[in-house]
């Protein structure tokens, strides 16, 4: 073969590949039309009948010479990069997706002064659970000193054993309420159930939904309908996307002012309660407008290295901190290891203090 005619069947090849690609654009386009489509009537973007019966369709039109195993394989990828070009338009759409580079969620609470979200470092700090008014009140005393304006004021307490402590109730909601208001401050509480929304809004300034009610999708709707913002916190094993998602049932129901918390995730390390997932933060400060809150205390489950986590959630990039903080974590009626003493919450703070973010984080 002499190199004039390995250079003509090299030509013939380049064209072949501009028409392939001309086609899978072309092909890429209608499956996206298709994606709309589907989106509108409610269905799923992946259709296994579907593609079945493409498959079998190339099967018996094949005349090689790859065999039907080999144009099996390359159509199921065509297939998955469509698939994943129809789920990236959609997401693209979502509300709790950022647009812009300089898109993002400032909430607002009551006294019109406090922001979360704004490029300020909030603290978001208390007890585990209410257990008294002395309890509280000296808690929120210690806080207030070093400017905290959102304290915990925990009722419900979601625990893995029914024999544990399982909170105050609305009692709880009382103690916390008269504290935070002696202090200038404002209440968070965890809800568990929607039949607790009209209650619990004589109380709080900011409800929360926990990791086990993440993806509780009847809950997330009704928190579309308060007025108070909500914080969301990342479930133990769930995905950023699914992070996300759960996010989008509360925007998408009227209610914008979302607060996402990272609370470590469970992974097969035994060091620490949970794994604190940093690179999520990060991840979640690109792809999200909404304000992201590290939650040291339970990815830890220990209060001994509180002061280094800390300071990386603030180098991350994240809006703001939870920590507990206990008068006596010892004879603490719920997660004693993990809360820390008052005095270590000053170290803490001091510690953080220090941390000084120079460029803000990067958004696509």
């Amino acid at each position: 073969m002499s190199n004039n005619q390995l250079q003509e069947l090299r030509s013939q090849i380049d064209v072949i590949n501009l028409q392939i690609l001309e086609l899978l654009n072309k092909r890429a386009t209608i499956a996206s039309e298709i994606g709309k489509v589907q989106q509108a009537m409610g269905t799923s973007f992946y259709d296994p009948q579907r593609e079945s019966q493409m498959l079998t369709a190339l099967e018996q039109n094949n005349k090689g010479p790859f065999s039907n195993e080999t144009i099996k394989a390359l159509f199921k990828e065509v297939f998955r990069a469509s698939m994943a070009l129809e789920e990236k338009e959609a997401k693209a759409k979502i509300l709790v997706q950022r647009k812009t580079a300089d898109e993002r969620t400032v909430i607002t609470l009551p006294d019109g002064v406090t922001k979360i979200g704004d490029g300020n470092f909030t603290i978001i700090s208390g007890p585990c659970a209410v257990e008294s008014y002395e309890q509280m009140d000296t808690t929120a005393a210690a806080l207030a000193e070093r400017g905290v304006k959102i304290l915990r004021g925990m009722v419900f307490k979601p625990r893995t054993s029914p024999y544990d402590y399982q909170g105050m109730g609305e009692p709880g909601l009382k103690i916390a309420r008269q504290v935070a208001n002696k202090y200038g401050m404002f209440i968070t509480s965890e809800i568990m159930d929607a039949s607790q929304i009209s209650m619990m809004s004589d109380y709080v300034d900011i409800f929360w939904v926990g990791a086990r009610n993440m993806q509780n999708s009847f809950l997330l709707k009704a928190m579309g309908q308060v007025r108070q913002p909500v914080i969301l916190k990342r479930g133990l094993s769930a995905t950023l996307e699914e992070f996300l998602y759960a996010a989008e049932y509360i925007v998408s129901s009227g209610n914008p002012n979302v607060i996402l918390i990272e609370r470590g995730i469970r992974t097969f390390e035994k060091a620490t309660r949970n794994t604190l997932d940093i690179g999520g933060v990060a991840v979640l400060k690109l792809d999200s407008h909404l304000p992201i809150i590290v939650d040291i205390s339970h990815s830890a489950g220990r209060r001994d290295i509180a002061i280094p986590l800390a300071r990386v959630a603030k180098a991350s990039g994240a809006d703001g901190l939870m920590v507990e903080v206990h008068p006596n974590p010892p004879v603490a009626m719920s997660d004693a290891k993990q809360q820390l003493y008052i005095h270590q919450f000053h170290s803490l703070m001091e510690a953080i203090d220090r941390v000084h973010i120079d460029e803000p984080v990067p958004a696509k």
